[in-house]
């Protein structure tokens, strides 16, 4: 997205609302442990899990990719739903026995997909091989621009949302689920230096600018790194604030929520 650096955002980092995590019982965020502190569990200090069942049912995290990507948008989210582990530790992470999510990157093709920066990506479906999707990530960049006049891609959107339990945005990838009609009258963030962009699309979105993260059905979160806390926020409300601390201490990532 822009290279610019963020002003600094006041207040608390997510916003409430009638959210899936209020829906599924899960802890709202905590702050993080101070540094220095050994971590969410003595065991995944330790490397040494504990056994848990496996998941009943895999999700499917389908994550929107497409010329222009910003990379961290779409691969912040990938790593952390990929490593997420039900059972905690360094072990865990050697097989998906306990892993609840499976992860896919969808083009609007098969051909390969160049990012932000030069990265060229082969995404492992395009939108017409595509299989449902659980919980659709839509990342954001300067190539959401040209999609928003891409008729294909803005229905596979609304197509992919309403078969979707749970939809994700980061970054500008708000401006491609406001255009899908996603995001009418629902609150919602982006990238700082599209805030403004986001609200002049005219599609009675409800433009929270001060936010981290903003959950109002529709999970949106701010520019490029917040995606990762986008991602734990989503695990946290789908599997509980131990799995997700414990796949930010695997990560070595000091959550900001």
């Amino acid at each position: 997205m822009d290279s610019r650096p963020a002003p600094a955002a006041a207040g608390p980092t997510t916003v409430a609302g009638p959210t899936t995590a209020a829906a599924s019982g899960a802890a709202q965020p905590r702050p993080h442990p101070a540094a220095g502190d050994a971590g969410p569990t003595t065991a995944a200090a330790s490397g040494a899990g504990q056994p848990r069942p496996a998941p009943a049912r895999r999700r499917t995290v389908g994550i929107l990719i497409f010329d222009g990507v910003e990379v961290l948008d779409f691969t912040g989210p990938f790593e952390v739903f990929s490593r997420t582990r039900l059972t905690p530790g360094a072990a865990s992470r050697r097989s998906d026995a306990t892993a609840p999510f499976e992860v896919l990157t969808i083009a609007p093709s098969h051909d390969p997909v160049t990012a932000v920066g030069g990265l060229v990506v082969v995404p492992g479906h395009s939108l017409a091989s595509a299989p449902p999707i659980d919980l659709l990530v839509v990342p954001g960049g300067w190539g959401t621009r040209p999609l928003l006049g891409n008729a294909d891609v803005i229905g596979w959107i609304r197509h992919a949302a309403a078969r979707a339990e749970h939809v994700t945005g980061v970054c500008t990838g708000a401006l491609l689920l406001a255009e899908a009609g996603l995001l009418e009258g629902r609150r919602a963030t982006t990238h700082w230096a599209a805030l403004d962009e986001l609200a002049a699309l005219g599609r009675g979105v409800l433009v929270v600018r001060d936010r981290r993260i903003v959950d109002d059905g529709v999970v949106t979160s701010a520019g490029i790194s917040s995606g990762m806390d986008m991602a734990f926020y989503m695990v946290e409300a789908l599997h509980g604030r131990e799995v997700a601390d414990d796949t930010a201490h695997y990560m070595e990532y000091r959550r900001n929520l």
